[in-house]
């Protein structure tokens, strides 16, 4: 008897732990598929190498069927993405603030021109103002953003820091995952470098987000770079593109 139970459960967790090597096959998949698709954007694939789309939302576990709140989606390099990725039964919720109009209001007419990307809504209001209803989004994605929390282009707030991340916990269902990635600062920085350098040090963005309620599942140091002096502008020709950057997956 005590075998057949000790049988019984090295059979399930074997299971259990094959059904999670599907999955993270199954994302590595599913993102593949997206980026291979005809019709990509050559430009966009040209940014592939620096900006590593399959191994950041491998690691989110982005899923077919999926609505998706993309933060501050800039001219849309994620989104095209995200929208091939979870397919016609997904949607994705693609965000910039207002003042980002000058910055990247023509790039993202033109991505959604002509009802290209189906499952795509454009979202234009300020991060602390979510246009998603209580617990409706599988996952929220901040690439390369948070900082703007402290970012005032032309004397504009983007949103209360955390208001904004109240609001990343309301929109996000239930067991709901939201992905941080950002340009790391030193650790003795202050939240005013995020308009100066285009920076914030990773311990203001898990304070935030611990702060809202959301449990960090796991982080990945896929873009790391120890090079960085991490007192730069991001901008900085000695180290723009090259950025050590935290990468942090959180849960509702």
């Amino acid at each position: 008897m005590i075998f057949r139970k000790f049988f019984f459960t090295c059979t399930i967790t074997s299971f259990l732990l094959a059904s999670a090597v599907a999955q993270a096959q199954t994302s590595a998949e599913i993102v593949q598929n997206a980026l291979n698709a005809s019709g990509r954007p050559a430009e966009d694939a040209a940014d592939d190498a620096r900006r590593m789309p399959l191994e950041v939302l491998s690691f989110a576990g982005i899923e077919a069927g999926m609505t998706i709140l993309e933060m501050e989606a800039g001219g849309g390099y994620y989104t095209e993405i995200l929208s091939r990725a979870v397919g016609s039964n997904g949607s994705v919720i693609m965000q910039n603030p207002p003042a980002f109009d000058s910055f990247s209001g023509e790039a993202v007419q033109a991505r959604l021109a002509n009802n290209r990307l189906a499952n795509v809504t454009f979202s234009r209001v300020n991060f602390d103002e979510l246009e998603a209803d209580d617990n409706s989004v599988d996952m929220v994605t901040w690439i390369l953003g948070p900082h703007e929390l402290w970012f005032e282009p032309g004397g504009q707030n983007l949103g209360d820091p955390a208001g904004t991340f109240a609001e990343i916990e309301r929109v996000l269902k239930p067991g709901g995952v939201f992905l941080a990635i950002d340009h790391d600062a030193a650790a003795d920085s202050g939240t005013d470098v995020g308009g100066s350098l285009h920076r914030i040090y990773e311990g203001h963005i898990v304070e935030l987000a611990e702060g809202a309620g959301l449990s960090l599942v796991r982080s990945s140091n896929l873009h790391s770079n120890e090079s960085d002096p991490l007192d730069i502008g991001v901008f900085d020709p000695a180290i723009q593109g090259r950025t050590d950057k935290f990468v942090l997956l959180y849960q509702k």
